[in-house]
Parts: structure tokens; sequence; C-alpha cells
């Protein structure tokens, strides 16, 4: 990596080891620049940002509201993780950038909003060229005017962001802590006291942006179809490296996909989980050093965040040789069928937990027809019991959005114990795990794990697969996986 210094101040990042700078070549770089304009206009989402704020000024009459994105992240000593924008700060606003704070002041009808900034270095001072934070570090950075233009939103310069909050109404704002230490600090003291028992004010505030996210609009709906196509061709590229004979690394198959969400997306949308044979018993299994083997399966949870932060999540198995073994065929089916079970009975006004039961029921059903069951069906399934969740572990599903587990703040009666909405989209993903270690199953079964999961749009009849273009049935997953190696590896373009 490049090192530079200032002089022998330090000064935005410098360390020690970076070399101080002669007055001549200072004088030389403040010389000759010519200013340049990006050419910049309105985004065409910039209204569904502008609802909503509204929707969330109307929720807080009176009250000022402070959403951070947050800074970058340390990864080791002096370099930093790449930036991902706060989720909540970026629903609001569409921005990217790190450091940026939107403020909601209220003005008597609602709230004007001002997005403070970081703003394109100065060329009246040295920034541009010496801080960390400069144009010839970090590449060309918006003008006040030209973000606002993009945006749709008034702007300031972050250096004023201090004295905006300085005059806050005593108990009368609201603030999305841990995402910016300078803003926790600034808002504290006019927080206000709350009633023992009750939940931060922050807390409030974050419930209420989850429960806003739980509909998706039109262009959310496009954006996540496009993170969903992109991970489409993100497994054909997997698949198409696959060798039915040899093992590979889970890691080979975990960057062939990365490829394609830097190249398709933004990056990943989660950690993506590459599990060869035993390692697909376990759900999180996200350090993929193992290696495939011919005759065993491969689970891959994987999923693109697209460009504007959106994030598909698919889960798909496939056995490494081209065929399931009738076991596993079995133990696929199984799956494959409460999926479509829990699919079939998603519509507008249907119990979230009644999506689970559906799945779950036909998961146990399986399980007794695999001889697994130590007791009937019905008694496996009773809430004082649940002794099937030994090979299933998880629910059937989750919200998705511009978060992989969107909503999360959500409250229990309008997410787990409320109903589907138009609008909402969620994952279908039961699966069954078998551990190497379980001495309750036979030897045979021990080590196979299998998750089906795609993404679900609830509409007004029902609802929509919105990553069908990958095949799910055991017939169809091994043409398909026939047909994307006949095909041969590509490069993402």
């Amino acid at each position: 990596m490049a090192e530079g210094r200032t002089d022998n101040k330090p000064a935005d990042g410098a360390e020690s080891h970076d070399p101080a700078f002669p007055e001549a070549f200072l004088t030389f770089m403040r010389q000759g620049w010519r200013d340049t304009a990006l050419p910049v206009g309105p985004r065409p989402e910039v209204p569904n940002y502008a609802k909503r704020r509204a929707a969330l000024s109307a929720a807080f009459p009176g009250e000022t509201l402070v959403i951070p994105t947050g800074g970058e992240k340390v990864r080791a000593n002096d370099t930093a993780y790449p930036f991902r924008p706060g989720s909540d700060f970026v629903y609001l606003t569409g921005d990217h950038e790190p450091d940026s704070v939107l403020v909601l002041r209220p003005n008597g009808s609602g709230h004007d909003a001002t997005l403070y900034m970081r703003p394109r270095s100065s060329r009246q001072n040295d920034e541009f060229f010496r801080s960390r934070h400069g144009e010839l570090w970090l590449g060309r950075r918006h003008t006040l005017t030209e973000k606002s233009t993009e945006l749709g939103l008034p702007t300031a310069d972050l250096t004023e962001l201090e004295a905006a909050l300085a005059d806050l109404a005593p108990g009368r704002t609201r603030v999305l802590r841990g995402f910016d230490a300078r803003v926790d600090a600034a808002v504290r003291p006019y927080d206000g006291p709350r009633a023992q028992g009750q939940p931060a004010r922050d807390w409030e505030l974050a419930v209420t942006i989850a429960e806003q996210k739980l509909v998706k609009d039109e262009w959310e709906i496009s954006q996540l179809q496009d993170a969903i196509d992109a991970t489409v061709r993100g497994f054909e590229d997997v698949a198409r490296v696959l060798p039915a004979d040899r093992g590979v690394s889970e890691r080979l198959l975990e960057g062939v996909f990365a490829l394609r969400a830097r190249h398709d997306g933004n990056d990943v949308g989660y950690g993506s989980i590459v599990g060869a044979g035993e390692h697909a018993t376990i759900l999180h299994w996200v350090h993929n050093n193992g290696s495939t083997r011919p005759g065993e399966l491969l689970l891959m949870d994987m999923g693109v965040e697209n460009r504007n932060l959106y994030t598909a999540d698919v889960t798909r198995v496939l056995p490494v040789n081209g065929r399931f073994t009738p076991l596993q065929r079995q133990v696929y089916d199984v799956v494959h069928r409460a999926q479509q079970a829990g699919i079939d009975v998603i519509r507008p006004g249907v119990k979230f937990h009644d999506v689970h039961l559906t799945c779950m029921r036909a998961l146990t059903e399986g399980l007794a027809d695999l001889g697994l069951l130590p007791v009937s069906v019905d008694e496996a399934m009773d809430e004082k019991s649940t002794i099937y969740r030994r090979w299933t572990l998880h629910g059937f599903g989750h919200m998705l959005g511009i978060d992989v587990h969107d909503c999360s703040d959500a409250r229990k009666e309008k997410y787990r114990d409320g109903v589907l909405g138009e609008g909402y989209v969620l994952t279908v993903e039961p699966g069954l795990y078998f551990q190497p270690e379980d001495e309750l199953v036979p030897e045979e079964l021990r080590g196979i794990g299998v998750r089906i999961e795609d993404d679900i749009l609830v509409t007004a009849t029902g609802a929509v697969n919105l990553s069908a273009g990958l095949p799910r049935g055991a017939d169809e997953v091994e043409t398909w996986l026939a047909e994307q190696r006949e095909a041969g590896p590509r490069l993402p373009g």
C-alpha cells in the first residue's frame, strides 16, 4: 500500500514511518490543478427515500431524529475493512459514504432533513493530497451541492454537525446509537430520563424503521430481483467449475461466487457458506477450509448484495458426482416437500408462525418415514416437546431486504408472532441435519445436511418465488448441474 506523510506533525492517520515533505514539494503540489464537476443528476429512487423519511417523521412529531451511518472499522493496525453503510441510514438516504449523519429536525408541520457529510477535498488547503481522507488517496468525493442534487436532500459539511447538535431539546431527541461515538457523546445530554423498564429511546427509533421495512415498494422488489438474478449467475459459475470426479477446496468455490458478487454487485451479502460433506450439517459454516468429495453432497448458502445494497439469500445442495444416492435423494425430497408446503401457504394474512409449523410438520413426517422419531408426529410436534428440532435446528426463514436478516428490530407481534402482508419478502429454507456424532441416527445418515432456500415475495394472490431461476427438485438439480458442466467455465462480463 502507498505511504505518505503531511509533514513532521502527525495528521489524519499519519504513521511514524511516513516521510516528511519539504516545503518546496508542498508549494509545488498546491499549484496547477483544474477544477472539475461530476455530471450528477437526481437518482430515480429519490422519491422512495423521501417517502420513507416522511413516514418516519410522522411517527415522531416534534422530536429530533439522528441517524448516523457509522465509519470505517479497523481490520488490522492502520488498515480498514471495506466500508458498508448502516442499513437504516442508507434506507432513508441512499448515501453510501462513511461518517455521514442524517438529522431530522421538527419544523412544526413535520421535519427538515439535513445530510451532514464529508465533502470533496478542499483545494484551499492541502487536504486533497496530504490527508488520508483526501482526493488523491481515496478518489473524488462529491461536493455538498453534487450530493444534494443526487439525493434530493439538503446537505451540510460534517464539521458543522457538532454545532448543529449543540441546541437539542432535552428529552426530545432520538438517536440510533453505537454507530458513531461522536454522535453518541454529542446527544447524550439531550436524551432525557426514561421510566424504569422502558427501552432506550434509540430502540423505539430502530423498531419504527424496521417495521417500515417490512413492506417493500416496487423499486425495492426490483433491487432484490437484481441481486437474486446475479446470485443465480453466481451459482451457475460455481457449478461450471465443480469437478465430478475429484475434490476441490470449498474456498475455490467461495471465491468463484465472490468474483460474480463483486462484478455484478457490491459484494456478497453475508459470509458465503460452502459446506462439503459433513460441513453441511453446520448451519453457519463460513471457514470454508474443507474439500468436496465425489459421492458426497455440497451445500452452498450464498447471496449477492447488489449495488444498492439489497441482498439475495439462496441455498442449494448439489451431488458432487452429479447424481444423488437413493438415501441422499430421500432426505433431499423430504426437505423439498417441506419447502414447497411452506411456499404454498404463503399469502397476505397468514401467520408467520403457521408457515413455520407447515414446514416443520412436513419435515417431521419425513423424519418418521426415515424411522428416526421415538414418538408420533403429533407428539414430536407438540409445543411441550418439539424433539424433531434435534434434526431441523432452525426456523423456516426470515425477512429479506437491505439486510440478509431484514427487519430484525421489529416487534414480535409484527414479525414472528404477526401475519404476512402484501409486499413482504422472506426466505423459505427448511433443512435436515444429521450430525456425524449423532448416535440416534443410522450410520449411513450421519454427516448428511440438506437445506433448500428461496426468496419469496408475498403478493395479493399468494407467493412468487423470486429465485425460481435455480431448480429445486432432485431430478431438475441433476439435469441443471450436468448442463452447467457441459457449458464450461466462464468469466463475468
